[in-house]
């Protein structure tokens, strides 16, 4: 039994591979993508479904407000879909947090909606690994687990908005995450088979540029080009990135008929510290940048928008939880690395708060935030053991400081 207790063994016995692709199709079917409501409600009355088999009860729990910078410069309230928590032994004294989310990239108008084999272990589909699969293998692994008679509390938080930052459910992590042993979040691994160690932080800003309008032909100097402007601050910015801090120039909102000079423009950004120094270092960037475009242009540029996943450093709670993880996946004849990676996720949020968390329980596959996105379906049964096998050990009293 490859050195496993026969307690351990028998929580391993009901993984079934078929009823966790069934669930994979059917919930891949269903438009998730982060702004689509009516996919996103759909997709979470299966879920609230499918999770009703664990003890507990199961609610959909409305998205924080949050707003953001529109095209024209105003702030405007985004909608977001519900999020679905479960509260399994909420007075139990060790408990653990799982994590995933039902929402996906792509659009209602996005041309990649089906899923398709492309060989027999391989299927391609919108969120088949990113993270349909994941949700499938976490809720597989809970019920093996749940065979075993565990005296482990846990909480499972599926949020409908982790691609576009979790803003709607940040509050909802960080109270989830408190007085955690640990947290098993089910982001697809890394393309190889590895876990994801250390990751950077992630922020979205928005500067809004105010110019001046005039006629292009006939008083072009009168004007002040806010698209000029919101460039030059682009490549002021993008010329700022270093080794540990990532600058990315995303987009530019604005503009209007070709014969005026355009007095609005909004420049989307992405910056992704690795750790606190880079991110004190990023906001003096922004304020050097915005005070001189703002001199050399004569415009107006007022920035929205700020750190929303903090850097993931590895402490040595982290360390241990990686180090049970990897020992149950050896006694499952199976050999897993981890690797720093430049993504964000959930993880970061719940390592925030100081527990440990390893953020790629999920499913094997490759592609993902593309159109060639795929799973390999024969990870569903072997991350799913594992998930059984890691929360077995931690019911017998492992310690993660």
């Amino acid at each position: 039994m490859n050195g496993l207790t026969r307690a351990e063994f028998f929580c391993l016995e009901p993984v079934e591979q078929q009823p966790m692709l069934g669930q994979v199709l059917d919930w891949a079917a269903i438009n998730s993508g982060t702004g689509n409501l009516a996919g996103l409600h759909a997709v979470a009355s299966l879920l609230a479904e499918a999770f009703s088999a664990l003890p507990g009860e199961v609610e959909l729990v409305e998205a924080d407000p949050v707003e953001k910078v529109a095209a024209d410069g105003r702030l405007e309230a985004m909608a977001y879909g519900r999020h679905l928590l479960l509260h399994v032994r909420p007075d139990a004294e060790r408990r653990v947090l799982l994590t995933g989310h039902m929402d996906t990239v792509f659009a209602v108008s996005h041309p990649f909606q089906h899923c398709e084999w492309i060989g027999e272990n391989a299927l391609r589909g919108p969120g088949t690994a990113d993270m349909k699969g994941g949700l499938a293998l976490m809720l597989a692994g809970l019920r093996a687990f749940e065979a075993t008679r565990p005296q482990l509390g846990y909480d499972v938080l599926i949020n409908s908005d982790e691609e576009t930052g979790s803003l709607s459910s940040a509050r909802i992590i960080r109270e989830a995450a408190q007085g955690k042993i640990a947290a098993l979040t089910f982001e697809p691994s890394l393309p190889s088979g590895a876990m994801a160690r250390a990751r950077p932080g992630s922020g979205n800003f928005a500067a809004i540029v105010t110019g001046r309008s005039a006629h292009a032909g006939r008083n072009p100097e009168d004007g002040r080009n806010a698209i000029v402007a919101a460039s030059d601050l682009a490549l002021r910015l993008a010329q700022a990135r270093r080794i540990g801090l990532g600058i990315n120039p995303a987009r530019i909102d604005g503009g209007g008929p070709d014969n005026m000079v355009p007095d609005l423009a909004i420049l989307r950004f992405n910056i992704r510290p690795r750790g606190g120094d880079d991110a004190a270092a990023a906001e003096k960037i922004i304020a050097r940048a915005v005070g001189e475009v703002s001199a050399a242009h004569e415009v107006m540029i007022k920035i929205q928008g700020g750190f929303t996943r903090p850097p993931k450093p590895i402490d040595a709670g982290s360390e241990r939880l990686f180090a049970l993880v990897r020992s149950a996946a050896a006694d499952l004849g199976e050999a897993i690395d981890w690797q720093d990676t430049g993504g964000v996720c959930d993880g970061n949020n719940i390592a925030a708060v100081g527990v440990p968390v390893i953020d790629t329980m999920g499913a094997r596959g490759g592609e993902i935030h593309s159109a060639a996105e795929f799973l390999l379906v024969d990870s569903l049964v072997e991350r799913a053991r594992l998930t059984a096998l890691v929360l077995h050990r931690l019911d017998a009293g492992v310690s993660l400081p």
